[in-house]
């Protein structure tokens, strides 16, 4: 339902994209996985015909994003970053408004307003201003909107961003229920547990390219092991913690300042390894606070792909 081959895209100097191939199945979820400025947004706005390629080819539904945007557009349904409602009408004037921009009958338009009212359990606020909405009720409007016209294919770009746990969940729920019924979704994020939760697929793009590809577990087997993680009481003792660490480690070690923690990938033999560790660790006098030993997770995926990620320092293999 989604593809694309050799996607290439600059801003003067700057390289949003740089070659990016991707595959979308029907009726099924693939996730743009990345950090901020990773060109998540300027794909989605690429095969959505908002943004002209430099290079490549994209179909969407059928359509050609090149030589047929209208076609394209007839097509999709897209939920941008921010909720692009009116905040001065209600919920079902919104609604109705994009259904008869459709060109769909008052009637017709005044049914679908109140049946996607319902479906995002907006039926008690549909007739609420907008602006008195809180931020989930603002994205779940922003969705329906989305999905006036039924199209087969939709993309959400980064959809639960500032949205608290609950509403967050909330979201999770009704994208499972879109592609339940047939919906083709893409997805960008920059939340690893949305990905692993949600996607079928998952494409880690990092500086505008492509560096991995598969499902949550594949991605999770490349970087294999299970993991240590320490919290120290003591953000002065953090260092140390990790230059031990560092001696069982078969990877590096990576610290975070705001957590106090450090974690290290071992081997397969987790239990005597942690059992190890634990003891060297009272050895050089280091106070824990917390201790665990875990799977890794996709932001330990991320990390080891792109070798970075906000506030995390790196110690080298080995220790210090």
């Amino acid at each position: 339902m989604i593809s694309a081959t050799g996607l290439r895209k600059r801003y003067g100097d700057v390289v949003a994209l740089a070659g990016l191939d991707l595959e979308v199945p029907a009726g099924s979820i693939l996730a743009l996985l990345g950090p901020n400025g990773a060109g998540k947004t300027t794909a989605v706005s690429i095969l959505t015909t908002l943004l002209r390629a430099d290079a490549g080819e994209a179909t969407v539904a059928g359509a050609n994003v090149r030589r047929e945007p209208a076609e394209v557009r007839k097509r999709i349904g897209l939920s941008g970053q921010y909720a692009a409602v009116d905040e001065q009408l209600t919920g079902r004037e919104n609604l109705d408004m994009i259904a008869r921009l459709y060109r769909m009958g008052g009637r017709t338009a005044k049914r679908k307003a109140g049946e996607l009212l319902e479906r995002f359990d907006l039926s008690a606020a549909g007739d609420r201003p907008v602006k008195t909405y809180s931020g989930g009720m603002r994205r779940r409007l922003d969705l329906a909107c989305a999905l006036v016209a039924e199209p087969p294919v939709l993309f959400l770009d980064e959809p639960t961003t500032g949205l608290d746990p609950r509403s967050r969940s909330e979201m999770w729920r009704v994208i499972r229920e879109l592609v339940g019924k047939g919906t083709t979704l893409l997805l960008t994020t920059q939340y690893m547990e949305e990905a692993d939760q949600l996607a079928d697929d998952i494409v880690v793009i990092d500086h505008g390219s492509k560096i991995a590809q598969g499902s949550a577990d594949d991605l999770k087997r490349k970087v294999g092991g299970e993991r240590i993680a320490v919290a120290v009481r003591s953000a002065e003792e953090l260092a140390a913690a990790g230059e031990v660490l560092g001696q069982f480690a078969v990877g590096d070690v990576h610290l975070d300042q705001r957590a106090r923690t450090a974690t290290a990938p071992i081997t397969e033999d987790g239990a005597t390894t942690l059992a190890a560790a634990l003891n060297a660790l009272h050895d050089r006098g280091i106070a824990l606070g917390d201790v665990g030993l875990r799977r890794p997770t996709l932001d330990d995926v991320f990390l080891t792909l792109t070798g970075h990620a906000a506030e995390v320092e790196t110690v080298a293999e080995g220790g210090a």
